[in-house]
């Protein structure tokens, strides 16, 4: 691969690590655009690289976040419990051909447009609004809506590639009243399982995109480690505001690529093949035409 194209994936590496650290959320809302924009790759490869290099970069950002105790387990199983059922369906789906790459990316991207409008919203404070009296049936609404959300995650999760940190984020910051730092924490625990359940579930193996990992992962641990220093100076105000910017921003790389639909004619047919010269990665030997990795 080209200097350049290392140093654009050591470059968005080190975004997505920096953003998990943060945030603890955002990482394939750029991952994804980066790997099917900017490398060039079909989304039957972009997805599980995808699902593989968030999982491990989450992994990675959530021991500061544990022993700065930024974790709540009860919204944590609310939450994720139905996300990982979600998570599964969603896989499966894609598996099985059920969901086309056109509908891959245009999901992606509605729900990143939504995730940032529900993110630049003030939650209300806890209990406001609430009739007297009220105050258990208003918690077990909430609690509902929390296991819906999860398993609407989860789903994303399956379909798109994404860890689901931006959608899981507002979900606890709104629903479950959560401050930014404490759900960004318990994003990242929950980003990590919904990723290795929908990978699990899509059952391929990106064998030869692997390379990509390493520029990925490197930028990856520089950024985490930048963001672990800034994270718990920087105030709950504008980290809201800045992921909703990136967020729309995301959607719209996302969503020129659905709408266009450039990638359905010059998608290779089969797993691992070339890419048009015009991205990051070098055509390959015309000769070679590795087979389908994975079930």
């Amino acid at each position: 691969m080209a200097v350049g194209g290392l140093a654009l994936l050591f470059g968005g590496g080190g975004v997505i690590g920096f953003l998990l650290a943060v945030l603890g959320a955002g990482g394939s809302i750029l991952l994804l655009p980066l790997l099917v924009s900017g490398a060039g790759l079909p989304s039957r490869e972009a997805v599980p690289l995808s699902l593989l290099v968030v999982m491990l970069l989450a992994a990675g950002n959530l021991g500061p976040s544990l022993r700065r105790h930024q974790f709540a387990p009860r919204p944590a199983l609310i939450l994720g419990l139905p996300a990982l059922v979600g998570s599964w369906i969603g896989g499966s789906w894609v598996k099985a051909g059920a969901v086309p790459e056109s509908v891959q990316l245009a999901v992606f991207t509605a729900a990143a447009v939504l995730a940032s409008w529900l993110l630049t919203r003030q939650p209300a404070p806890p209990g406001s609004g609430v009739p007297r009296g009220k105050g258990g049936a208003h918690r077990h609404g909430r609690t509902q809506q929390l296991a819906f959300q999860g398993l609407l995650i989860g789903l994303l999760t399956g379909i798109a590639g994404v860890g689901g940190g931006f959608a899981i984020v507002p979900a606890l910051v709104l629903l479950a009243e959560l401050p930014m730092p404490l759900a960004s924490g318990t994003s990242l625990l929950l980003i990590a399982a919904n990723a290795l359940v929908a990978f699990l579930a899509l059952g391929h193996w990106p064998g030869s995109s692997l390379p990509l990992m390493l520029p990925l992962l490197l930028g990856g641990a520089a950024g985490a480690l930048v963001g672990q220093r800034m994270g718990p100076r920087l105030p709950e105000r504008r980290l809201r505001q800045g992921f909703a910017a990136l967020l729309l921003g995301s959607a719209l790389l996302t969503g020129l690529e659905a709408v266009t639909g450039f990638r359905s004619m010059d998608a290779p047919a089969f797993p691992g093949a070339c890419t048009p010269s015009r991205h990051v990665l070098p055509p390959c030997p015309p000769a070679r035409r590795p087979g389908p990795v994975g079930g």
